[in-house]
C-alpha cells in the first residue's frame, strides 16, 4: 500500500475515493519525475490562486501537461495492450478479484 492507498498488483493504479487512479510511469528517471511533480504542484497552486478565468484555464492546462508528462494521463505507459481502467471502481474492473482479496479495512480506507 502506498500512503494508505492500495496499489494494484501490477503497479499501474492506486485506489482512492473508490476509484482506480493511474500511477506515475515507473520508467521515468528521478530527475524527470521530480521536475514534473514540481511543475504539477506549482500549477495546482496557481489553479487555487487564479481569479481570472483565463488564468485558471492556463493553470489547469499546465496541470494536465504535468500529469501527462508523469504518465498519469494520456497514452498508457504499459505495452501489453491492457486498456486504461482509470477512474473505474475497482470492483467493476479487471481488478475485481484483487479488490475482493483486500481486507475490509483496506477497502474502507480506499473508498472513504
Amino acid at each position: 500500500m502506498g500512503r494508505d492507498h492500495p496499489i494494484t498488483p501490477d503497479g499501474r493504479y492506486f485506489v482512492a475515493k473508490g476509484r482506480l487512479w493511474r500511477r506515475t510511469d515507473p520508467r521515468l528517471g528521478d530527475t524527470e519525475r521530480r521536475a514534473a511533480i514540481k511543475e504539477l504542484m506549482r500549477a495546482r497552486r496557481d489553479v487555487g490562486r487564479s481569479d481570472a478565468e483565463e488564468d485558471t484555464r492556463d493553470a489547469r492546462d499546465r496541470v494536465d501537461a504535468a500529469k501527462r508528462r508523469l504518465g498519469e494521463r494520456g497514452p498508457v505507459w504499459w505495452d501489453d495492450g491492457a486498456p486504461d481502467e482509470g477512474r473505474l471502481a475497482p470492483w467493476n474492473s479487471s481488478y475485481a478479484g484483487w479488490w475482493d482479496s483486500l481486507s475490509q479495512a483496506e477497502r474502507d480506507a480506499a473508498t472513504g
